[in-house]
């Protein structure tokens, strides 16, 4: 089924092939239908599925159709509100929407709003009128608080990965920006969207509460839709994981490599290790500002860095393309962060490789991720990091003081194992004691 066979204008189905969408994804091909005709929608796919053109082309269209009813110069207000989880998912929805919007008769203004960037430079772009906001909650109801914006207009809600929203705590932020709609069967008719990857109570809850007469659309991964990642596991003790990963990127010629660790720490250890061999790399985590993160995601993604050193922030809604590795330097907490991290490679129908470090500590919960996902892998070894020549190096003082605390057995911050800074430094003590060159025991005393 093509996009012109959905109810999409010619333009936006020209802008949709231009950004890559050949055929509609079964989401799109399900939800445009619906959206077009003004049902309330409540979409259940995985991540990499489309769900963005999925609302973001008929909203474009329906936008289209109530900007022709007024002068050009006339604004609309804000029609359509998404509300995201993260910032890094506001921008990408962001740029979806100015992507497509590009070569419609009449312009379509989007303003893509989030903490940690300067709240005035927002409010300045606000003063000429948006039809469409992306943002965050906190930040939005910043905005609400200072006047910058009303949302006495909008006629198409948007919640994107709505489990999250709920899960990252944001259920009193969303409920606040909610008493600031219109009602959503009042003078002017609201349309609620929700797309998310999993349906858990709250979202339930909430579904049963805002959405009224939704079409639900439920798109299983079936087994021939699954992403074509190949996983690869390697066995190899902590002190060796960033000569191994250097080793990997160099003889497989590695263009880009996205690389999870467990700690904003970590994050900066490894990519200033890299940078120090010539690899360009770079760290990315919660505590950079945001205007450093958006600059590492460009340059990333045309390729002027190459090697991204992350933690779990990158796991979910960032869509870079064509990305061809991701590595678990730390294994993540859980098989479901799992799920997302490997997600980043193979996307849009492009194979990717997904390898997983696993240190000899690490087995048990490398073993519950494997069941978890009926991974039947082998724990491969490379030679000359081989986790048995690795527990025999290191014969003296010099040596141990050299591997720092990197030799010290990590576990990638898995919940429930995280070790205190005294016991690092009782391990790292250790590790120093047992490599250290062993002294002559004094002579005993007379006992006379």
């Amino acid at each position: 089924m093509p996009f012109d066979s959905l109810g999409l204008s010619a333009p936006l189905v020209k802008a949709a092939k231009q950004r890559g969408y050949q055929m509609p994804t079964p989401v799109q091909a399900l939800a445009i239908p619906a959206i077009l005709a003004g049902r309330d929608v409540l979409a259940l796919a995985q991540t990499g599925s489309g769900k963005t053109a999925a609302f973001a082309l008929p909203l474009l269209q329906k936008l289209q159709a109530i900007g022709h009813q007024k002068p050009r110069a006339v604004p609309v207000g804000v029609m359509v509100l998404v509300l995201v989880p993260t910032r890094e998912l506001a921008v990408q929805v962001g740029e979806v929407f100015q992507g497509l919007a590009q070569g419609l008769s009449r312009s379509v203004k989007v303003a893509v709003l989030f903490g940690g960037v300067s709240v005035n430079k927002q409010m300045l772009f606000l003063r000429g009128g948006v039809e469409v906001v992306v943002a965050t909650p906190g930040r939005l109801l910043d905005l609400l608080g200072s006047n910058a914006l009303s949302l006495s207009t909008v006629q198409a809600l948007v919640l994107d990965e709505a489990d999250r929203l709920l899960d990252l705590g944001f259920a009193e932020e969303l409920g606040r920006v909610l008493a600031a709609l219109p009602a959503a069967h009042g003078p002017v008719l609201r349309q609620n969207l929700f797309f998310s990857a999993t349906f858990p109570g709250k979202v339930q809850a909430l579904a049963q509460t805002m959405l009224h007469d939704a079409v639900k659309i439920e798109i299983k991964a079936e087994p021939q839709t699954k992403p074509d990642i190949l996983q690869r596991a390697i066995a190899v003790e902590p002190p060796q994981r960033t000569q191994l990963l250097r080793h990997l990127y160099e003889q497989n010629k590695w263009k880009r490599v996205l690389v999870f660790v467990g700690t904003k720490h970590a994050a900066e250890i490894v990519a200033d290790k890299l940078r120090k061999v010539r690899i360009n790399a770079e760290p990315f985590h919660g505590v950079l500002s945001q205007g450093k993160r958006s600059q590492v995601l460009a340059d990333f993604k045309a390729s002027r860095v190459k090697v991204v050193v992350a933690t779990d922030v990158a796991a979910r809604g960032l869509d870079i393309a064509d990305l061809p590795v991701v590595v678990n330097f730390d294994l993540p907490r859980s098989a479901v962060d799992y799920t997302h991290r490997i997600g980043r490679t193979g996307r849009a129908g492009a194979s990717g490789l997904a390898v997983s470090f696993v240190s000899t500590d690490m087995l048990p919960h490398w073993h519950l991720i494997a069941k978890r996902h009926q991974l039947d892998l082998q724990l491969e070894q490379i030679a000359g990091f081989e986790p048995v020549q690795n527990a025999k190096a290191g014969s003296s003082a010099e040596t141990a003081v050299a591997v720092d605390m990197e030799a010290v057995p990590s576990n990638g911050g898995i919940k429930g194992k995280r070790p205190s800074k005294k016991d690092k430094l009782r391990a790292a003590a250790a590790l120093s004691a047992s490599t250290a060159p062993t002294q002559p025991l004094p002579p005993p005393k007379d006992p006379a």
